[in-house]
């Protein structure tokens, strides 16, 4: 299992838009993340910054992001949420939600 950090803004006016959809988040999108092996998903809002974390137990996680990726529902739920949403500017070329180190963890 590894534990993933990623953030990414919230454009300004959207947040409550954003939290609407994830309070009823579509159930085929919630099972195509569970397909892709990720568990214990959580997004955080502080300040205008949303923080996701989730475990993922997977064996290849670039093929199983490139299956929900592929998936059209996954994809027309994106393009709900995509709009409410700001890449940083330290993020990556291509990269959306941008990874975060993981500099502590207890169990």
């Amino acid at each position: 299992m590894k534990r993933y950090g990623m953030v990414i803004k919230v454009r300004a006016g959207k947040y409550e838009e954003y939290k609407r959809l994830h309070a009823a988040a579509w159930p085929d999108v919630l099972k195509m993340i569970r397909e892709c092996n990720i568990r214990n998903y959580s997004i955080y809002e502080k300040d205008g910054y949303l923080f996701s974390y989730f475990e993922y137990v997977g064996k290849d996680f670039d093929a199983d992001m490139a299956k929900m990726a592929a998936d059209p529902t996954t994809q027309r739920w994106w393009s709900f949420c995509k709009p409410c949403q700001q890449p940083l500017a330290s993020a990556k070329p291509g990269e959306w939600w941008a990874d975060m180190e993981e500099l502590f963890h207890a169990d």
